[in-house]
C-alpha cells in the first residue's frame, strides 16, 4: 500500500504540487527520502521519527520510502516535515488515507512534536484553493493563510493535534486571518522646509509612479523628501497587498499574519550585493526589488552602488518582472516598482560651491555622476536639482500642504488614471505605452509644437520622449484636465531637462 498526502514546492511566487509517497516494505529497516531533496528535506526523516516517538509511536521494522513527485523537480526547505509525517502517519493507518490525500500540508517539526512556522504559507494557500483542498499549517503561520478566503486553513499547534484532528477526538477550528494594517500617518511633508519644486517633483512622481533622481549638496533634503514619499502614496488595493504580501511571505517579513496595506519602501545601503538587490542566492529568494513590488525604492547615494548592480536594474524597470536563472531553476518574480534615487553632485557634494569645492572641480563632478550610465540614466522621467536650504528657510514656519492633502490629490490622479483605461489595480500613467499612450497622451498643437522643438534641439531618444508624454499626462490629471496642454508638456520638459549638476 502507498499512502499520499500533498505539498507544494516554491518557484518564485508560484507553489507547484508535490505529491508524498509513503511504501512500508519488507526488508531491512531503513528510512530513505528520494525524489531531489536538498539537505533540509534529507534531515526530515530524523525530525520525522524523533517527533512520532513523542507521540508514543513506534515505527514498524520495516523499509520506509518516501517519494517526493515529480521527481525531477528540485525540494528545498524545512516545510516538508509535516507532509511527510502526514504521509506516513497515513501508511501507519494512524489517520485515515483520505483525509491526508484531501489536504495540503507545510510545516516543520521540532524533536519533541510541535510545529514550527515556516515560509510561503500564503502561496501555499493559493494553491491548495486552486486545487480545492484544505491547507494544513503550523498554528503561527494560520493567520497568514487564512487571508486565502476560498481555501479552508487548519493551523495545528503541534503533530499530536493533528492527529486528534484527523481521528474525529479534537476537532481544529478553522484559521482567522491576521491584522490589517492601515497606512499610517508617518513623516509629514510639511516637515520639509523651502524645496517647493522638489515637493511638486514628488507629487507628481507619485500620481504616476515615475522614476525620480534627485541631485543636490549633502543636507539639501533629499533622503528627507524621499522619507516622506509613503505617506502620500494611495494605500494598496486588495488584489496589491495580496501580491505584495505572497512575495513578503517568501522572504519571511509577515508580522504575525497580518498584510499591511501601506506601500512598501525598501532603502538598500549602497554595499548590497547584487543577489540582494536583483535577487537570487541559494534558493533565488526575492531581492529588493521584488519586496519594493508595488511601493518604492530608494536607492541613496546613487553613484556609490556597484555599476554592475546599477545596470541590472535597467530590464527590470521596463518590464516589471525579474527572471532569476539558475543552472536547475528559472525563477520569475514581480518587480513594479517606482524607483527613487538621490546623488551628491560629485565626491565633495559642493560642486556649485566655488568657497567648498575641491581643487578638481569640475571634472570631479563628470567623474562621480558618470558612473551612472547613460540607458540608465535616460529612464528616470524626473531628474532634479535639490539646492541647499538657506538659514532664512529654516527659521520660517512650516508651510505648504501636508502629506494627507497631497496624498488627496494623488489619489484622485491614479483613480482618473485607472478609470480611463477601465485597468486593473495598480495601473499608472508609466504602463502607457503604443497606441494607449498615443491616444490619452497626445498634447494640444501648442504642446505637440513644444516637444517637437525640444525634442530636436536637445536630441530626445524616443525612451525620452515617450516619458516625457507619460509625465504630461500625469500633470494633467494632477490639474484634473482631460488634455495635455501646452503648460502640461513644459513643466514635464523642466524635470526632463534637469541633468545632474557637472559643473
Amino acid at each position: 500500500m502507498v499512502a499520499r498526502a500533498y505539498t507544494v514546492a516554491f518557484e518564485g511566487v508560484s507553489a507547484r504540487r508535490v505529491e508524498v509517497q509513503c511504501a512500508l516494505s519488507p526488508g531491512l529497516p531503513a528510512f530513505s527520502i528520494v525524489g531531489l531533496p536538498d539537505k533540509s528535506v534529507s534531515e526530515a526523516r530524523d525530525r520525522v521519527r524523533a517527533a512520532l516517538s513523542a507521540l508514543a509511536i513506534a515505527l514498524p521494522s520495516k523499509r520506509i520510502t518516501i517519494n517526493l513527485s515529480p521527481a525531477d523537480l528540485p525540494k528545498e526547505g524545512s516545510h516538508f516535515d509535516l507532509p511527510i509525517a502526514m504521509a506516513l502517519l497515513a501508511a501507519l493507518e494512524i489517520i485515515p488515507p483520505d483525509a491526508a490525500e484531501a489536504i495540503t500540508a507545510l510545516g516543520e517539526l521540532s524533536l519533541d512534536g510541535a510545529l514550527i512556522p515556516v515560509i510561503g504559507a500564503l502561496p501555499a494557500a493559493m494553491a491548495a484553493a486552486e486545487e480545492d483542498r484544505a491547507l494544513l499549517c503550523p498554528a503561527a503561520s494560520g493567520a497568514e493563510a487564512a487571508w486565502v478566503g476560498a481555501c479552508q486553513v487548519i493551523a495545528a499547534p503541534a503533530l499530536s493535534d493533528v492527529v486528534r484532528h484527523f481521528t474525529g477526538q479534537s476537532p481544529l477550528p478553522p484559521a482567522e486571518p491576521g491584522e490589517v494594517t492601515g497606512t499610517s500617518g508617518g513623516r509629514c511633508l510639511r516637515d520639509v522646509k523651502g524645496q517647493e519644486r522638489a515637493k511638486r517633483a514628488l507629487e507628481i512622481a507619485a500620481a504616476g509612479r515615475h522614476h525620480l533622481l534627485m541631485s543636490g549638496p549633502p543636507g539639501s533634503g533629499k533622503s528627507m523628501l524621499a522619507a516622506r514619499l509613503p505617506g502620500i502614496l494611495p494605500p494598496l488595493s486588495a488584489a496589491e497587498a495580496l501580491q505584495t504580501s505572497m512575495i513578503h511571505s517568501l522572504a519571511g517579513l509577515l508580522d504575525e499574519g497580518g498584510i499591511s496595506r501601506s506601500r512598501p519602501f525598501r532603502e538598500p545601503h549602497h554595499t548590497a550585493s547584487m543577489a540582494a538587490i536583483v535577487g537570487g542566492g541559494r534558493s533565488a529568494k526575492p531581492g529588493e526589488i521584488s519586496l519594493a513590488h508595488n511601493g518604492v525604492l530608494f536607492l541613496d547615494e546613487l553613484p556609490e552602488f556597484n555599476r554592475s548592480v546599477l545596470e541590472t536594474l535597467r530590464q527590470p524597470i521596463e518590464t516589471g518582472e525579474v527572471m532569476i536563472s539558475r543552472a536547475n531553476a528559472h525563477v520569475t518574480y514581480p518587480c513594479r516598482f517606482m524607483l527613487v534615487a538621490a546623488a551628491n553632485p560629485c565626491r565633495c557634494g559642493h560642486l556649485t560651491d566655488p568657497a567648498r569645492a575641491c581643487n578638481r572641480a569640475p571634472n570631479c563632478g563628470e567623474d562621480y555622476m558618470g558612473r551612472i550610465s547613460g540607458p540608465l540614466l535616460d529612464r528616470f522621467d524626473l531628474r532634479l536639482e535639490v539646492p541647499p536650504v538657506s538659514f532664512t528657510d529654516l527659521d520660517l514656519p512650516a508651510t505648504g500642504d501636508s502629506s494627507a492633502q497631497v496624498c488627496s490629490r494623488v489619489a484622485k490622479a491614479r483613480a482618473r488614471q485607472a478609470a480611463r483605461h477601465g485597468a486593473e489595480d495598480g495601473f499608472a500613467n508609466s504602463d502607457l505605452e503604443g497606441g494607449a499612450l498615443s491616444e490619452v497622451a497626445t498634447p494640444d498643437s501648442e504642446g505637440q509644437a513644444l516637444l517637437g522643438q525640444v525634442a530636436e534641439r536637445f536630441g530626445l531618444t524616443a525612451r525620452g520622449y515617450h516619458r516625457v508624454l507619460r509625465v504630461a499626462r500625469t500633470i494633467a490629471d494632477l490639474d484634473l484636465s482631460d488634455t495635455v496642454r501646452r503648460p502640461h508638456v513644459a513643466e514635464a520638459i523642466s524635470y526632463r531637462l534637469m541633468q545632474p549638476q557637472s559643473g
